[in-house]
Parts: structure tokens; C-alpha cells; sequence
């Protein structure tokens, strides 16, 4: 039988001044019909041109050399832009790793859904917005039938993520190809992601091309893989022999990197894990909450941590940031409350990593924005070094955040397309004043620190892979010296060896300089690498705060274990296990018709299933404000 896909000997160079890069050598691979196929490697080793190429959708100066790609049999390299256009959508599609750039900022996400779906099964308008809000649902974004007409800029880069999916399953296409799927997503949604891509191909008999740099995500989904290296084929196995008896060195490295969350279990500890941490909602944490054992240290991450400091470099208190959505968009009465941010109170010592875990949209990002000014707080009180950031003047606010930085989580976006690298990276010492030195020297410093090279100071954002880019943001940040830094998922993008790279950068800094960080974060794996404490937030209150290893030892909030429970496992097997969550909520009621939450309620599982007297006295016992009734 013909393959779904085969690809031969597959050649794609970027033609530059200097010279031509090679970023697809001589690649050749197989899809089975319904088969799953991962490639992994790490940013910039050709996975994503690769798509691209199979797509017909690489960029210039770049173009396929040489190679055949082959769909059901039909050479895709013959076909003109109008043909290639109608296989797009129809027969084959594609998730793209960066949904901001991806997405067109002037047009509702509906429409955008809606679109592929008039284009290519000729729906009308009316049944074509139906499917968008069924398809919203099904990728899990909450409320659908409203967010059908958000733009892009109004979600989240999670729930971004997640439209990009709904469009690329719009239009039931025999080859999906998921070009990094669930990089900006939070662990339980990456479960359910992952758990949906299974079903397409099981119920449709959809072939999925996987390409991404979290092995854990191959053993989920893929049967076969590919490693690639500098836009080769190293190593192609079943995903099994992967695990089991890996060949290559590279690939060797690649699985050595898996960060394991449950090592924090077999290491000995002199924490107290009640006496240190906070469950109750709204609590300040100096009241005992997750506060660092005082007249002692404590173990972090291979050094010794100072756990006497007592000097806040950082204190939030009843920190508020509420939304009004308007109902339309001339409308003049107020819409619905959006409770981004609801009552929060937390503090960071000099030199501490405090991590803010939870899932997309539950008010991490609002969080840091407001922390800097960026957005100005409905209510509470942010203080920097004792001073409140609210009485500040724009001069003296100014000068304040030459120590408050941020590392953005659109690292496309965060950049002047129009600037290179090195100019992006050496614009706030041009503000500043640049007292370290010879400015392109510190330049030069700076890249090399976060794994780039001089060459790349001179090229523009849209020339660097994902990964690339979040680099130089993390370069630009740390460019003054700041006292913190606030990193809002500043490594989601970057494959397991980067991120262990640039994780031991930022520790190394913090040591050196005595950085403090607000590490905002959905990967649990990079959480246990680099914070001293966590804060567990959710629908925009911290639900739990805990030392690090006090909270992997033993999560006490429910939501906390649903977050354990849904990341993916490595075992020898090359599979994956989930932690048991066990639920007290009885499911044999029906949710309530007013619930905001009926289908995606983390105290009952998938779908709501509680009375709402009884939903708010569960909510009362496990100590959190119940926001899922109306």
C-alpha cells in the first residue's frame, strides 16, 4: 500500500550573502496511513524547515534544492501555488509553533476558524461559526460561544495555541503536521491536547507528523521517530528502542536531559512540609506560608541557599486586576467582570526564586505586568526595595526598572522586526547609559552567555528559529544587571538542552549577582530546576504556596495534584504513568445551568457535575473562592 507521506532525499537551503545554510541535508522518512511519526532535535536542527518544505511554505531566501515529497502517491514539488493552495486545508494541515505570528491580529479567531472551513468544505457562513464554537470547545478554551469573537491579542499564548489546533483540525485533513503543539500550553491541557491528537487518529485515521523537542510529548503520541542534528537524520527507531537503547550519542544527551519531577521524593530533606506552606486563599505568605525554615539551610538544586535572609525585595499585597468586557463593541453598558488577578499576597527576598505555576489564563502574565506597571492594579499594593510602585512618578518609575526587568513570553513579538539582534540587545544600554564597558562588548558578553554567536548579532528576529529569539530576549534583560527579573515562560520554547543551559545561566546569575526571579511557568520540570518556592495560582488567586520540594514531595490542593497528575512520565518503556488524583466530588448530579466552568471544572474532572450549595461548601473545605458558579 502507498504511504501517506514519503519523503526522499529531501534537500532545503537559505541562499545568504556568504554562503548557503543547509537546513534540511539529504533528509528521507515514511508516514503510514493513521500512523504517527515524531521528529525531534533540538531549535535550529531543520525539524521545522522541514515541515515547512512538506508544506510548500518555506520562506525566502530559502528554497527546496533537491528531494521528492510525495503525498498519497502525488508529487507535492510539481504542483503550482494554486494547486499546493487547495491540498493545503483539504488534504493536509499544519499547527505552527508560533500562534501570535501565525494568527492575523485584525480578525476574530471565529473568523479566522471559519475561514478554512467556508474555503474548503463550503459552509455556509452560519454552520462554518457553529463548527468554530464546536471546535473551540474541543480544544478546550472555556466559554467558546464568547471567545469565537475575540482577537488574537485578547487570549492568552496558551489559549492561542489552542485556535491554532481548533484551524488545523477544521477541515479533517489526512496528514496533520504538529510543529511543536503544546509548547506554550500548561501541563493538563497538554494532556488533553495530546489525548485529542490520539483521537484524530484513531477515529479518522488522521497520519500525524509530530515535531518537537520534548521527548516526553513522543512518547505519548508517536510510534516511530526521527532524531535530526544540524539537518540530518541521525537516528530513526521505533519510540520503544528509543528509550530502551538509544544508538547515537546525540540522542543519548537528548534523553539524559529529561528533567525527572519526582527525584524531589529520594532526596533527603530537612523541611517541615506543613510548617511550610500556605493553602489558604488570599493568606499572606509571612504568616508561615511557604517561608524557607528560619535558623538553618536548605538543599536547592546542588547549592547551599542562605534560608536567613529576611530583606523583601518584593512584597505584593491584595494584589486586584479586574477586566470589564464590553458586550460589544460600541456597547455602552458594562459586560461581564473578568477577575484576571483577585486578591493576591506574596513576597520574594533578595536573591530567591519564587515560581508562579498554574495553567494559561489563570492570571501568571496579568501578574508580572502588574508587578512592573505595565498594567496599572485595580487595587493592592506592589512595594520595590520598600518603595510603592504606585506613588512613583514616570521619571522615577523609569529609573526604578533599570532593576525590574522582564523576559516576555512572545519572544516574536517582544522584538523591533526592523532591528537586528545585537541592536535589540544593546538598545537598553543605548537608554541607560552602559556602565560595563564598551557597548558591542557587552553585546558580544551577552549572546555568547545565552548560546549565540556574533553572527547572530547581526541577523533579524524573522531569520531566528523560536528558540533562537527567546534567547535574545533573555540577553536583553539581563543586559543592565537588574535586581529581578521577572521571567514569564521564558524557556517554553527552547528544546530540554537549551532550556538546561540556559536554566544553569540563570542560577549561575543569581549566585554571582544575587538576582531575585518571579519565574511564571507551566512546566513543572523547569519549576523544581530553578525555584526555591512555588506559588500555585488559579483563576487569578494563589491556591497554594509551598518550598519546592515541600510541594513535589506532597501537593495538598486538589488543583495542585490535577497539574502532577497530568505531565507526561518517562519510564523504560518509553510510555508514560499519571499520578491517581482522587476526586470528592460526587458525579451522579447535574451541573448547574448558571456554571461558567460546566466543562473544564478541575474539581470534578472534565465536566462539572455539582449542585452549586454544594460546589461552594466544597470549595469552603478545600480552602479556595468558589468562581465556578455564576
Amino acid at each position: 500500500m502507498t504511504p501517506l507521506l514519503s519523503v526522499h532525499n529531501l534537500k532545503t537551503y537559505f541562499f545568504t550573502e556568504e554562503r548557503p545554510v543547509k537546513a534540511v541535508d539529504g533528509v528521507s522518512f515514511t508516514l503510514e496511513r493513521g500512523g504517527a511519526l515524531g521528529i525531534v532535535g533540538e531549535s535550529g536542527s531543520g525539524k521545522s524547515v522541514t515541515a515547512l518544505s512538506i508544506m510548500g511554505l518555506v520562506p525566502s531566501p530559502g528554497r527546496i534544492v533537491d528531494g521528492e515529497i510525495l503525498l498519497e502517491g502525488e508529487e507535492l514539488r510539481r504542483k503550482d501555488r494554486r494547486a499546493m493552495s487547495r491540498v493545503r486545508g483539504s488534504k493536509m494541515a499544519m499547527i505552527f509553533q508560533d500562534p501570535t505570528a501565525s494568527l492575523n491580529p485584525v480578525l476574530s479567531v471565529g473568523f479566522q476558524i471559519a475561514e478554512a472551513l467556508r474555503r474548503h468544505q463550503r459552509l455556509t457562513r452560519r454552520a462554518a461559526r457553529a463548527r468554530a464554537i464546536e471546535l473551540l470547545d474541543l480544544v478546550g478554551i472555556a466559554d467558546p460561544m464568547r471567545r469565537v469573537d475575540d482577537f488574537p491579542h485578547q487570549l492568552s499564548g496558551g489559549m492561542r495555541q489552542r485556535v491554532m489546533i481548533a484551524m488545523a483540525l477544521s477541515c479533517d485533513s489526512k496528514l496533520l503536521i504538529a510543529d511543536e503543539p503544546t509548547t506554550a500550553l500548561d501541563v493538563t491541557i497538554q494532556a488533553q491536547i495530546l489525548e485529542l491528537l490520539r483521537m484524530v487518529r484513531r477515529e479518522f485515521g488522521t497520519g500525524i507528523l509530530l515535531i518537537t523537542h520534548d521527548l516526553g510529548v513522543i512518547a505519548e503520541v508517536a510510534q516511530d521517530v526521527v532524531v535530526m542534528r544540524s539537518g540530518r537524520i541521525v537516528e530513526r527507531t521505533n519510540v520503544d528502542a528509543l528509550f530502551k537503547r538509544p544508538q547515537h550519542p546525540y540522542t543519548v544527551d537528548l534523553i539524559a536531559s529529561l528533567p525527572d519531577l519526582y527525584v524531589a521524593d529520594e532526596r533527603p530533606t530537612n523541611l517541615n512540609n506543613d510548617a511550610n506552606r500556605d493553602l489558604a486563599v488570599g493568606r499572606d505568605d509571612d504568616q508561615g506560608g511557604g517561608s524557607l525554615p528560619r535558623g538553618g539551610d536548605a538543599p536547592h538544586n546542588g547549592y547551599v541557599l542562605d534560608a536567613d535572609r529576611d530583606e523583601k525585595l518584593l512584597e505584593v499585597r491584595d494584589l486586584v486586576k479586574h477586566f470589564t468586557a464590553s458586550r460589544a463593541l460600541l456597547a455602552s453598558e458594562a459586560g461581564d467582570v473578568i477577575r484576571a488577578v483577585d486578591g493576591i499576597s506574596f513576597h520574594i527576598a533578595a536573591g530567591e526564586s519564587l515560581a508562579l505555576l498554574g495553567e494559561s489564563g489563570c492570571g501568571k502574565s496579568t501578574t508580572g505586568r502588574l508587578i512592573l506597571r505595565l498594567l496599572d492594579a485595580t487595587s493592592g499594593k506592589i512595594k520595590f526595595s520598600g518603595r510603592d510602585l504606585a506613588t512613583l512618578t514616570p521619571r522615577e518609575l523609569r529609573e526604578q526598572r533599570r532593576e525590574m526587568q522582564i523576559v516576555f513570553q512572545d519572544s516574536y513579538g517582544s522584538l523591533n522586526p526592523r532591528m537586528t539582534v545585537g541592536e535589540s540587545i544593546g538598545e537598553p544600554l543605548r537608554v541607560y547609559g552602559n556602565t560595563h564597558g564598551p557597548r558591542s562588548g557587552r553585546v558580544v558578553e551577552l549572546l555568547a552567555a545565552v548560546g549565540l554567536s556574533r553572527r547572530d548579532g547581526e541577523r533579524h528576529p524573522h531569520e531566528l528559529s523560536g528558540g533562537q529569539r527567546q534567547r535574545v530576549g533573555i540577553a536583553r534583560a539581563l543586559a543592565l544587571r537588574p535586581k529581578l527579573v521577572v521571567c514569564d515562560e521564558p524557556v517554553s520554547s527552547l528544546d530540554r538542552t537549551v532550556q538546561t543551559q540556559v536554566l544553569r545561566l540563570f542560577r549561575s546569575l543569581q549566585r554571582e549577582m544575587g538576582l531575585a526571579y518571579l519565574f511564571i511557568a507551566h512546566d513543572l520540570g523547569v519549576v523544581s530546576e530553578i525555584s526555591d518556592r512555588v506559588a500555585v495560582m488559579y483563576l487569578g488567586k494563589i491556591v497554594e504556596v509551598a518550598t519546592t520540594q515541600a510541594l513535589y514531595r506532597t501537593p495538598l490542593h486538589p488543583y495542585t495534584k490535577a497539574l502532577f497528575s497530568a505531565v507526561p512520565r518517562r519510564d523504560p518503556q518509553g510510555r508514560t504513568d499519571r499520578l491517581l488524583l482522587e476526586t470528592e466530588v460526587p458525579s451522579a448530579l447535574e451541573p448547574p445551568s448558571g456554571c461558567r466552568f460546566r466543562t473544564r471544572c478541575p474539581l470534578a474532572g472534565e465536566r462539572c457535575a455539582v449542585e452549586e450549595p454544594l460546589l461552594k461548601e466544597v470549595a469552603k473545605e478545600r480552602h479556595v473562592a468558589c468562581h465556578f458558579v455564576a
